[in-house]
């Protein structure tokens, strides 16, 4: 699939089959050089990086990744990650006993966690509305979401791709409908920066969460917040610090509040730019298709060694670089382990609900022998094991 040059940018151990980019991503080389770069300066020069440079250094990253997912860079904050920027928004948002937000059952599961503690602590109701599988279409898709929205409902809160499924919600159109109703809409596209292509002035919701560690191939701790610029005034930042009444205020209560938290290591941040330039010069969108082809064609054989039923039709439309499929086995963790221990697979077995799904990634270090490597451990471990069931 790509060529040799790209998978050689990588870091990763080439002792192990690493199937799991979904769930911290993998930095290359130059990216994560340029990572060190930062982390040099700030400590050749604590002072002025942190309390003059940085803040130059900051808006020079918000203003690539702004034109990257199409915003305004005033709009942006970075956060650590997805969960840290949904706990922003949980812990302001105002709710009154007997209110409700509207979400799937098919969330990752610390964003329910952060959901269900402030929902409960205000006398509130999160509730994971069923949505049937496997997907037959994104219409039915939308209709099952709808149906648990009450005259209480305040806010939705969705993901565009799902951690556990792999699959790819109509985020676009959901957010038109949940608009139209007077809703709050709320998205975790964790999964979607440098995955399938990000336009938040087309999807046009009012918060939005994305990871850059992971399919944008950022060092680790690099994620961002966006929040449209009639509601960032309801957001506090979880840490209340230097940006509150600003000796030197920005433009932006908003940035004020978020960037000035005092002594941090922010260098992630920063590598924004030198990350956009890799993509861009190794043609990412070329390498993102080469992975998704290679990624969709080996999802009903796996489907069929396992006994199980696609989550969806295998179209771009449901599916990226990721495909998760439906696995019978009563020891998930131990299932995981083995594939490590035994066949130094790295890929993720995770319970969603009531059943469990075996989920690989797909990047430009992987080929068809990745898979195939998969694919004959796991017909050993049926095998000669009783960690999966195929009956």
């Amino acid at each position: 699939m790509q060529n040799n040059n790209l998978k050689s940018q990588f870091l990763l151990n080439p002792d192990i089959t690493y199937l799991n980019f979904g769930s911290f991503g993998a930095c290359p080389k130059p990216i994560f050089e340029d990572y060190q770069k930062w982390q040099l300066e700030l400590e050749t020069e604590p002072v002025r990086f942190i309390t003059v440079n940085g803040l130059k250094y900051l808006k020079q990253s918000r203003e690539a990744l702004a034109q990257y997912i199409n915003c305004n860079a005033d709009d942006l904050v970075f956060t650590t990650n997805p969960s840290y920027a949904i706990n922003i928004i949980a812990k302001s948002f105002k709710l009154n006993a007997g209110d409700e937000i509207l979400s799937t059952n098919l969330e990752y599961g610390a964003l329910d966690r952060t959901w269900n503690y402030y929902c409960q602590k205000a006398g509130a109701k999160y509730v994971r509305q069923p949505i049937t599988l496997p997907l037959v279409s994104k219409e039915k898709m939308i209709e099952d979401f709808f149906k648990g929205l009450t005259e209480k409902t305040r806010a939705i809160f969705i993901g565009q791709i799902t951690s556990a499924t792999a699959l790819i919600f109509p985020v676009k159109e959901i957010c038109a409908i949940a608009k139209e109703k007077g809703l709050l809409t709320i998205v975790d596209g964790a999964h979607v920066p440098g995955h399938i292509h990000l336009d938040l002035a087309t999807i046009q919701a009012d918060v939005y969460t994305g990871a850059c560690h992971k399919w944008m191939c950022t060092p680790k701790g690099c994620s961002f917040l966006y929040v449209k610029k009639e509601f960032q005034n309801l957001f506090d930042p979880l840490v209340i610090s230097w940006g509150y009444e600003s000796a030197s205020p920005s433009n932006s209560q908003f940035l004020d509040y978020h960037q000035m938290q005092g002594t941090r290591d922010f260098s992630a941040f920063l590598t924004i730019p030198k990350t956009i330039e890799f993509l861009k010069e190794n043609n990412w969108t070329e390498v993102a298709a080469a992975c998704r082809k290679i990624a969709h064609s080996n999802y009903l054989r796996f489907c069929k060694l396992l006994n199980a039923e696609p989550l969806c039709p295998i179209k771009d439309e449901f599916l990226g670089q990721m495909c998760s499929t439906p696995i019978k086995t009563a020891q998930p963790e131990k299932l995981h382990q083995h594939l490590f221990d035994t066949y130094k697979i790295e890929i993720p077995v995770m319970k969603q609900n009531d059943f469990v799904c075996i989920r690989y990634s797909i990047n430009a270090f992987n080929n068809q022998k990745d898979l195939d490597t998969l694919h004959n451990a796991l017909e050993e471990i049926i095998k000669d094991t009783d960690l999966i069931d195929v009956k």
